[in-house]
């Protein structure tokens, strides 16, 4: 009944594109979710000449603020709709400039950023973000080594970003309370690995590592 109502106000609405590798089943009318509450639809999927999936967002105008240069998409499976998908928008940091009309943004599967999206998650406990953890370990074994090094990646730099503004206590429970669970990660992705002499794919991810260190 939402996504009917939204209809009528899609002229209106702000237009995004979001751009995937993958889509899992997301097609046309599904919702747009923000904070548990839908806030716009897909208006369209197609797969460009380029080799990724482009998603067309309309996003109704009273939640216009709530699209910036922070916000980033997640395909989910719809939790109101059993065996639909959904894009979930999520705020990775506060503030930022708004998205403008037909602005295109790169989406990600909801284990992405996982970092980023559990951010205020750090002041206020680990139990929920540990949890959230371990469910983008096991997304990522299935995708490529390349690839989860590749993530992997970028959610170590995340968090690296996260500690230098957390206080020293939060620094103090990332060191003691998820790291231990991060570098067993590691240490199964380079076994796996060095059974095919690419270790050294690694590098990056041992950098940042480093630089979690040395905060």
């Amino acid at each position: 009944m939402l996504g009917l109502v939204f209809l009528g106000c899609k002229e209106s609405a702000l237009r995004i594109k979001a751009r995937y590798d993958q889509i899992q089943g997301l097609k046309e009318n599904d919702r747009v979710i923000f904070e548990k509450n839908q806030v716009g639809l897909v208006t369209g999927v197609f797969y460009s000449e380029h080799g990724y999936y482009v998603v067309d967002l309309a996003i109704e105008r009273r939640f216009a603020n709530a699209v910036t240069e922070h916000a980033e998409f997640f395909i989910i499976g719809d939790p109101q709709n059993v065996g639909q998908k959904a894009i979930e928008m999520i705020q990775t940091r506060r503030g930022g400039s708004p998205l403008q009309d037909g602005a295109t943004v790169q989406g990600s599967i909801r284990s992405s950023a996982v970092f980023g999206q559990m951010r205020e998650d750090f002041e206020k406990g680990l139990e929920g973000f540990k949890e959230q953890l371990e469910q983008f370990f096991e997304d990522l074994k299935s995708v490529p080594e390349n690839e989860e090094v590749k993530k992997l990646e970028k959610e170590l730099e995340r968090l690296v970003e996260i500690m230098k503004q957390s206080s020293k206590s939060v620094q103090e429970k990332i060191q003691k309370e998820l790291l231990p669970r991060v570098k067993e990660e590691i240490g199964k992705l380079r076994e796996r690995l060095r059974k095919f002499g690419r270790e050294e794919e690694l590098e990056p991810l041992d950098t940042q590592m480093e630089k979690i260190m040395e905060i």
